[in-house]
């Protein structure tokens, strides 16, 4: 969008004023343990349900939501009663995001929504002077993720990625035990997704649900007829998402450039698979073998994702279960001495020498996801206003889903990439530049070129 089509949009919304704009970067000095910060929501969906969880978990450090946000007015109308944490709670709410960004007296926004919203709703929120926690997958394409890590910096919010193992107790212990040589020498790391995935059913136009604003909900995708296959199942449909190149797989990915201290993109990858199982609608494959290659060679990384009944691998499911039954799930890294497993969201175990003797473990018996410290970890920042303290800045969001955006586009083409990780460009290949670098929007839900 140019910047006169933005600032003229803005103003006939009632969002952020230029002046706002301008006096953002006033906002952003330290904040002491006993002033308040005040979160809006965005996105009423069911991922919002760990937020409000987390969220209400800190409102004796002086956190309190008092606003929540969705397109959807039955959303908005039944929040109290699907989220039992805001009863009684006296919450203003925003059909319109860019209105709930205008209210300066909203400090920070948790944002749920959905995949194609990440990046602009993040870019919007920081323009408007607000700190963001963003759930994954943080962007659909490389330029969004240059432009909201672009936009973190430019008006120096607090921005934290939704990948919450990174505030793990567990597995930050198991990644420094790795790191210190536990198994040797990494040469190779894996991560899986094995969920049971249904039929998805077929793309069927019906009226719009009253209350649901469609046009709005697309955002910055375009406008179809409504089909409640869009609606609900867009997590597997690649025009709206990353499906499972990136739902799962962001976890996968972020844990194996974690671990094997990776800060600059893949050289080269490759993604097979397709549809398998189910003859439904869906354009996310059912099953997908990915490698990746570095710069220097070593170690190999690989990536497997399948939506139906299939064995356990390396423990996962059948000796060391997921938070969801029967879906194994986790990274293995591969060393000279043995091998490492994260097998949920809260653990590591070690096997070492050939016959797989135990080594150092860490496990929680909940397996429970780290929503809670990695909440904390967002609130800490905002008060030092030290983005460097975040464990899931947007930055390093942003280079674990590259690999996600990689591989999908992998795919879509039907090749491998040669990737060159300074001009993040594909070498010699236009389309698949294109459906990396060159995204199409809808006006006026436009990414834009200059944050």
């Amino acid at each position: 969008m140019a910047d006169t089509d933005r600032r003229d949009f803005l103003k006939s919304t009632a969002a952020v004023t230029g002046a706002a704009l301008v006096a953002a970067p006033a906002i952003a000095q330290a904040r002491g343990a006993n002033d308040r910060i005040r979160v809006g929501l965005l996105g009423m969906g069911g991922r919002m349900r760990s937020h409000v969880a987390a969220l209400s978990k800190l409102a004796g450090d002086n956190v309190e939501i008092v606003a929540i946000c969705d397109c959807d007015q039955n959303k908005l109308d039944s929040a109290a009663e699907r989220y039992p944490e805001l009863k009684g709670k006296k919450l203003t709410r925003y059909s319109d995001m860019r209105k709930m960004f205008d209210d300066k007296s909203i400090d920070a926004v948790s944002d749920a929504l959905g995949d194609r919203w990440h990046a602009l709703s993040t870019i919007w929120a920081c323009q408007a002077g607000k700190d963001v926690y963003v759930e994954k997958p943080g962007a659909h394409n490389l330029f969004e993720g240059r432009q909201v890590v672009a936009a973190a910096r430019k008006y120096n919010r607090i921005v934290q990625h939704g990948t919450q193992n990174r505030s793990s107790p567990n597995i930050m212990e198991g990644i420094a035990k790795l790191r210190e040589g536990a198994i040797g020498e990494v040469y190779m790391a894996r991560g899986l997704d094995y969920k049971i995935r249904g039929n998805l059913g077929r793309v069927n136009p019906s009226p719009v649900p009253k209350g649901l604003d469609w046009d709005q909900w697309l955002g910055p995708k375009p406008l179809r007829k409504y089909s409640q296959f869009w609606h609900r199942r867009w997590y597997w449909n690649l025009e709206l998402a990353s499906g499972g190149f990136a739902n799962q797989a962001i976890h996968e990915l972020d844990i194996l450039r974690w671990g094997l201290g990776l800060d600059s993109h893949p050289t080269q990858v490759t993604a097979t698979g397709g549809k398998f199982v189910h003859d439904d609608d869906r354009t996310s494959p059912t099953h997908v073998a990915i490698t990746y290659r570095f710069e220097n060679a070593e170690p190999l990384v690989t990536y497997e994702h399948r939506s139906w009944y299939t064995n356990s691998e390396a423990g996962f499911r059948d000796q060391f279960p997921f938070v969801q039954p029967n879906f194994p799930v986790g990274t293995i890294f591969f060393g000279s001495k043995g091998y490492m497993i994260f097998p949920d969201y809260s653990s590591y175990h070690t096997f070492m020498g050939p016959k797989g003797e135990p080594g150092p473990s860490k496990a929680d018996e909940e397996h429970a996801m780290a929503d809670l410290p990695h909440f904390q970890n967002w609130i800490a920042a905002i008060r030092a206003r030290d983005h460097t303290m975040l464990h899931a800045e947007i930055e390093e969001g942003q280079k674990s889903m590259a690999l996600c955006l990689l591989a999908r586009t992998a795919y879509q083409v039907g090749r491998q990439l040669n990737f060159d990780p300074k001009t993040e460009m594909v070498v010699g290949d236009d389309e698949a530049n294109a459906l990396l670098n060159k995204p199409s929007y809808r006006h006026p839900y436009v990414v834009p070129e200059h944050v």
